[in-house]
Parts: C-alpha cells; sequence; structure tokens
C-alpha cells in the first residue's frame, strides 16, 4: 500500500465515492444493529451485575461474601478473557440457539458475554463511590434495601454511571469490528474482506472512518449527558 501524494489523495476521493458507499451503507446497519441489541443487554444486565456486587459485598447493605467472591471470580475470568478467545466459545452457543454460528445475530452471544463483565465492574466502582453517609441516613430511616438502591445508589450514582455506559458502548462497537472478521458482517467485515484482503484502501478508509465518526458521537453525547446531570445537581 505505498501510496504517492497524488495517489493518496485518488484513494481519499474514492473513499467518499458512491461505489465505496454501496458497500460501507449495509456493513453500517449490521454494526448499528449488532450495537443497539449488545448495548441494551449490556445495560441491564451489567447493570443488575454491579448492584449486586455491591450489596453482597461484605460492607454492603445485604453482605453475602461468599457468594460475592464467587461471583466476582466469574466476572474476572469472563473479563481476562480476551474478546476473540469469547466469540470462538459462543459460536456452538449461537450455532445451537439460532441455528447458525455467522451473521450480526450470531455474535451477539459474544459481544454480550464480553462486555457485561466489563461495565458491571464499572457499575460497582460507580456505586460505590456514593457517599457512606447517604447511605446510613436512608438506612436510619428504615428505607427498604430496594428503595435504597433505586433512590439513593444509582441517583447519586448518574453521572459516573453515564460515563460508564460510554466506555461500555465504545467497547462494544470496538469489538463488532472484532466480530466481523468471524462472520458477524459489519464494518470490521468490509474493512477485513475488502480493505486488506482485496486491497481496497479506499473502503478500508470509509469504514475506519465511520467507525471513527460513530465513537466521537458516542463520547460526545455521554460527555454531554454527564455534565447535564451535574449541572442540574449543582442548581438545585
Amino acid at each position: 500500500m505505498n501510496l504517492n501524494n497524488s495517489s493518496f489523495v485518488e484513494v481519499i476521493k474514492s473513499a467518499f465515492g458512491r461505489e465505496v458507499w454501496a458497500i460501507i451503507a449495509p456493513a453500517i446497519i449490521d454494526t448499528l444493529y449488532m450495537t443497539f441489541v449488545t448495548t441494551i443487554f449490556t445495560l441491564i444486565l451489567g447493570l443488575i451485575l454491579g448492584v449486586v456486587l455491591v450489596l453482597t459485598h461484605k460492607q454492603g447493605i445485604h453482605p453475602l461474601p461468599v457468594f460475592n467472591r464467587v461471583l466476582g471470580a466469574i466476572v474476572n475470568v469472563l473479563r481476562s478473557l480476551p474478546s476473540m478467545i469469547l466469540i470462538i466459545l459462543t459460536l456452538p452457543m449461537s450455532r445451537l440457539v439460532i441455528g447458525r454460528a455467522y451473521g450480526p445475530e450470531a455474535c451477539i452471544f459474544a459481544l454480550v458475554a464480553s462486555c457485561v463483565p466489563m461495565f458491571g465492574r464499572l457499575v460497582e466502582s460507580s456505586i460505590l463511590e456514593v457517599s457512606k453517609g447517604k447511605i446510613e441516613a436512608a438506612k436510619a430511616m428504615g428505607t427498604p434495601n430496594h428503595k435504597i438502591v433505586l433512590k439513593v445508589l444509582i441517583p447519586e450514582a448518574l453521572p459516573s454511571l453515564i460515563r460508564a455506559f460510554t466506555v461500555s458502548i465504545i467497547a462494544v462497537i470496538a469489538t463488532t469490528a472484532l466480530a466481523g472478521t468471524f462472520g458477524a458482517g459489519g464494518l470490521g467485515d468490509v474493512a477485513v474482506r475488502f480493505g486488506y484482503s482485496r486491497f481496497k484502501t479506499d473502503i478500508l478508509i470509509a469504514a475506519v472512518l465511520v467507525l471513527i465518526i460513530l465513537v466521537q458521537m458516542v463520547q460526545f453525547i455521554g460527555d454531554a449527558l454527564s455534565r447535564h446531570i451535574l449541572k442540574k445537581r449543582f442548581l438545585v
């Protein structure tokens, strides 16, 4: 891929051409689909996981030390596995559940398994930052544990949780690109199959550009929401 200045300019122009985007457009849809579905599961399961880890900690409001250590060990094992390994391990499960081991749906299992433990730990860290005094005050008033979670822990940790969720969405986007090399489709598949294997530099540039734009949009929205909540809290 040695390019002189003139050919490089031509490649950049070609990256914005109609033929390139005829290939890129369906891949964007697949990537957005995988990201959206995985994000929903990651938000729900990761939030539950993080809350359970906090509640069952030995200093939590419902301590279960043995359960907490076992759950924490499972989370650590999943976090220690590279996304590529998780994809390989979960492909048989995808084949069993949906009948095939390729396409966007097949790799959603791997994406969820990869991102939920990470987000769960981020949720745990965010909630642990909540002032112990507010928790103790709620307990002193006889507030049930589930209301402490819903009325104290999550609202107080919300700006930090949004930042953690932003990081997780970006991780999901990155993992979808990796999953593309295992037949999931999307921008990763296009970048490797056309851009790298067939030396279509213009397609590779277009795919990378879209991924950069997606990540920047997610980061901007996440930062804006977090700042907005913090600003409202200071004004109250």
